[in-house]
């Protein structure tokens, strides 16, 4: 194969257009959780995975799940965590059986800011998709976004 390959241009317009694709969506929610809820798009993201967790067997993640879970550095996560917590939207504490552990929870305020935000982020998600579809390099992965897969969709949340 050469650089000039018909197969490795296809690959990288493709690439190109799914990273496209991906900004413009992410542009759009975060103005959209910015101005209505002063959130940005990775702590909606981080209250949403944190507020899935429960008491049952594995139902609360480790800081590394955490950060696997929003596409963050464990670093990073910690920060946002930090900034989180520092608002009053979430809360720290040792693992009962494991006290090396430490886990996080949203509190209250930070439920009902989640709450308050989903139908925000889910109007500026789909607000980014319509005008997406109607462009021709990126219709065809707004197909794919939308096309219900439930055997999977545990796997994405966001």
């Amino acid at each position: 194969m050469t650089a000039t390959d018909p197969a490795l241009t296809a690959l990288a317009q493709g690439w190109c257009a799914l990273s496209l694709l991906h900004g413009r969506i992410e542009a759009h929610v975060e103005r959209a959780l910015q101005a209505g809820h002063g959130l940005s798009v990775r702590e909606y993201s981080l209250l949403d995975v944190l507020s899935r967790q429960h008491d049952g067997d594995g139902g609360h993640l480790q800081m590394k799940q955490v950060a696997d879970a929003v596409v963050l550095s464990q670093s990073a996560t910690t920060r946002l965590v930090t900034r989180l917590e520092d608002r009053g939207l979430l809360s720290r504490y040792l693992c009962p059986t494991d006290r090396r552990g430490i886990y996080t929870n949203v509190s209250d305020a930070g439920l009902a800011l989640l709450e308050a935000a989903r139908p925000t982020n889910n109007e500026a998600l789909r607000e980014a998709l319509d005008a997406a579809a109607s462009e021709p390099d990126l219709a065809p992965l707004v197909r794919v976004v939308r096309r219900p897969d439930t055997e999977n969709e545990a796997n994405f949340r966001c």
